[in-house]
């Protein structure tokens, strides 16, 4: 998968793009998701503890589909309410394009009720990439977790 850089809440970068023996897991979201978001990071948290101290090698990346209300800080604190380690990023709307275009995730923003204010209706698959960084393998929601802990135990 290619590089994309993003910005960070403390003004420092972070390269989302292959780290060599550091096996990358993304999902591409949004805070204000009800269900799938959050199903999918609390997931991750069961997957990091079965992997106990190899989880340390992997790469736990959350991007946003909805920088207009997700800035790089709120993705960060989002990310990291499931585990301090979980990366949170956000960046500009060309950003943000150009890394769901290379991933093939797709997001359409639609209206939601007085109390949430709008939605968005988005691709809702974890990718798991090698550090070489090439797909390895695709989860659609509703993969049981075990099932991503096992094949990142295989690359580690």
């Amino acid at each position: 998968m290619p590089p994309v850089s993003f910005v960070l809440p403390d003004s420092s970068s972070y390269a989302l793009g292959p780290v060599p023996g550091r096996p990358l897991v993304v999902f591409f979201g949004y805070t204000h998701c009800p269900d799938v978001c959050p199903t999918t990071l609390a997931d991750w948290k069961r997957v990091k503890a079965q992997l106990g101290r190899d989880a340390e090698r992997v790469r736990f990346v959350f991007v946003t589909v909805d920088p207009e209300r997700d800035t790089p800080e709120v993705a960060r604190r989002y990310a990291r309410q499931y585990d301090s380690t979980f990366i949170g990023l956000s960046g500009d709307a060309p950003t943000t394009a150009r890394i769901m275009e290379a991933y093939g995730v797709a997001a359409a923003r639609e209206e939601g009720s007085a109390a949430s204010g709008y939605l968005v209706s988005h691709s809702s698959q974890v990718f798991l990439v090698n550090g070489d960084g090439n797909l390895v393998a695709l989860y659609p929601f509703g993969t049981r977790w075990e099932a991503l802990a096992a094949d990142l135990a295989r690359l580690l």
